[in-house]
């Protein structure tokens, strides 16, 4: 069986050859927010030692299948800047997250925080979308690419302005990439062939980084008491899309999940 990664990244080099063929780089590059100045969330955490939550917006993903279609874009990202979010994350994805075209520049006109483009990179042209989109950082996913490429992409986002969240999944992972290259580390929860959810292997995982590090808890966090056992072992920033998304009030629940993290 092929890993859901694999299928994902042939599908991505497809759609991003259609994508060059529609517009151009340069095309990207005279875009007015291409020109914008970044926030970074770096910034951010480093300024405050507290819990940082980056809360997502997405409308499915292959492990849950849909889960608020229909969401308003508007409504929520702005709510979970009202309620105290450090970063909000938007899913790019349409065939596996369900990402609706406009939802990216929607959310980047209602927020004045960190704004995290969410999606699979394979190639040099999505990083400059995501700058022509009003992103402020982008992530790379470590088990799609080998490490010279998630270097090299990695250093092209800094020299457009971008901040970069590497995701990890084992210590071989991290190990690789012990590098200034990458500005936060993220630990994904979720173990990507069986979809379970393992916390203990994620705090055992982020002692291999430096105190350093900034370190970004990824997937499966549904329970306050997690996030603040997470930030005792010394995470600083969680990333908790479905447990809001599936709450009947997504901002609510970031609200309360804020008010139950005990620091």
């Amino acid at each position: 069986m092929r890993h859901i990664l694999e299928t994902i990244k042939l599908h991505k080099l497809q759609e991003v050859e259609q994508r060059k063929q529609n517009t151009s780089e340069e095309q990207l590059k005279n875009g007015v927010l291409f020109k914008r100045s970044t926030i970074s969330l770096v910034d951010k955490i480093r300024q405050a030692n507290t819990p940082h939550i980056i809360a997502e917006f997405k409308r499915q993903s292959p492990s849950k299948g849909i889960i608020r279609n229909n969401a308003d874009i508007v409504s929520i990202t702005a709510g979970y800047q009202a309620q105290g979010a450090s970063a909000v994350s938007v899913l790019n994805d349409t065939k596996f997250f369900g990402a609706k075209a406009n939802d990216f520049i929607t959310a980047r006109e209602q927020l004045s925080i960190p704004l995290l483009q969410k999606d699979f990179i394979v190639d040099k042209y999505q990083i400059t979308e995501a700058k022509a989109m009003g992103a402020d950082l982008i992530l790379l996913i470590a088990k799609m690419l080998p490490t010279d490429v998630l270097k090299r992409l990695a250093a092209y986002a800094h020299q457009i302005g971008l901040e970069v969240l590497l995701e990890t999944h084992n210590e071989k992972e991290i190990k690789d990439h012990l590098t200034t290259e990458f500005d936060l580390i993220g630990i994904n929860n979720r173990d990507l062939n069986t979809f379970r959810v393992d916390i203990a292997n994620s705090i055992a995982l982020s002692q291999l980084l430096p105190k350093s590090a900034i370190k970004v808890a990824e997937s499966g966090l549904d329970d306050p008491q997690v996030v603040t056992k997470l930030y005792q072992e010394g995470f600083n920033a969680f990333l908790i899309g479905e447990y809001f998304m599936k709450a009947s009030d997504p901002t609510l629940k970031l609200k309360e999940t804020r008010q139950k993290i005990v620091i």
